[in-house]
């Protein structure tokens, strides 16, 4: 996407307040670094994780499609930051997340949370999220107004790196639990991920309100100097599941100032992407990610309560599909 003079990013900061905020394509989710963004609210330990969601991204996300006292879910939470920021924003949260050590840090930071006033209900379960019915309790079926998540790729955008005097460069926390763990999607090919990602979003569309959204965030990423348009596959992944596409958007990871981007791009980063263009392919640092928004259909009589209420988003239902009652398929609202 390109940035000119008639983008529209005032607009775009976590800053608006709730559903009726205009909805923007650009959404300026860097202008305060990730480390001082995440300040106050996670443990030390937190920074370790290797592909950490900005929390701005989930602040702009839980604003724009919620309202306070909501449920809000994420099916591969990581350390948290969807079931974090969501309590500070006065929702409550329910996550799930694969490695032991990551469920019990967003548990935690969820403790964080509560130490410092909040007491919504917050779940964090520690299980296989295509498997989200054997994990999540049945009672919340149909609740979650928003799913926010996002899949595994590219590890050469994570980690960290050390130097110690002469010792060689060393990279520490690049890599999603064991690499021998086929049952981490992680760790499989592009077919097996989209599969069970796949799956993951069946799962929890299960535990989403009709009308409800779902947010995923992901990156393209180059595996043997081809490009894999992760993005794109998930609206695929999204139909297959059930939902319906309903925007694309995309959450800046580098600060907007007045006449440029400022990338906050990692070591990792900026070494792949030397080295590449060493080797001859023109790669750049990656500025933004992709934001796929999804939507779960509504009969027509719900559609007409939340219109009346004011549930929609954006003020309007025109970009929510409903089911006709006449017929199968989805018919525009």
């Amino acid at each position: 996407m390109t940035l000119d003079a008639n983008t529209n990013i005032d607009s775009a900061t976590p800053a608006q307040t709730g559903p009726a905020a205009l909805p923007v394509s650009v959404w300026a989710t860097a202008q305060n670094a990730p480390a001082a963004q995440r300040r106050g609210r996670y443990h030390p330990d937190s920074t370790a994780h290797p592909a950490k969601m900005f929390p701005a991204i989930v602040q702009h996300a839980v604003e724009t499609y919620t309202r306070p006292g909501d449920l809000v879910l994420d099916p591969m939470c990581g350390i948290g930051t969807t079931l974090v920021e969501s309590l500070h924003l006065g929702r409550r949260a329910v996550g799930v997340e694969y490695e032991s050590r990551w469920a019990e840090l967003a548990r935690t930071n969820i403790e964080l949370a509560r130490e410092a006033g909040i007491d919504l209900d917050a779940n964090v379960y520690h299980g296989d999220a295509r498997k989200l019915a054997d994990l999540i309790p049945a009672e919340l079926r149909g609740q979650a107004s928003l799913v926010i998540t996002s899949p595994p790729y590219g590890d050469s955008l994570h980690g960290h790196v050390r130097a110690n005097g002469a010792d060689p460069i060393r990279k520490t926390n690049h890599r999603y639990g064991q690499i021998l763990d086929r049952g981490n999607l992680a760790n499989v090919g592009l077919g097996r991920l989209l599969t069970g990602f796949t799956k993951i979003l069946a799962g929890a569309a299960e535990y989403l309100a009709p009308g409800g959204h779902v947010v995923i965030t992901a990156r393209p990423w180059r595996q043997h100097a081809e490009l894999v348009p992760l993005p794109g596959h998930l609206y695929t992944c999204g139909e297959l599941a059930g939902l319906v596409p309903v925007e694309r958007c995309v959450a800046l990871l580098g600060r907007l100032t007045e006449g440029e981007l400022v990338a906050r791009s990692s070591f990792f980063q900026r070494d792949f992407v030397v080295k590449q263009r060493a080797a001859g392919l023109p790669m750049h640092l990656i500025a933004h990610e992709d934001v796929v928004v999804l939507a779960k259909v509504e009969t027509t009589s719900a559609t007409e309560r939340r219109r009346t209420d004011g549930r929609f988003p954006f003020g309007t239902a025109a970009t929510l599909p409903t089911l006709d009652a006449t017929g199968p398929g989805p018919v525009a609202a």
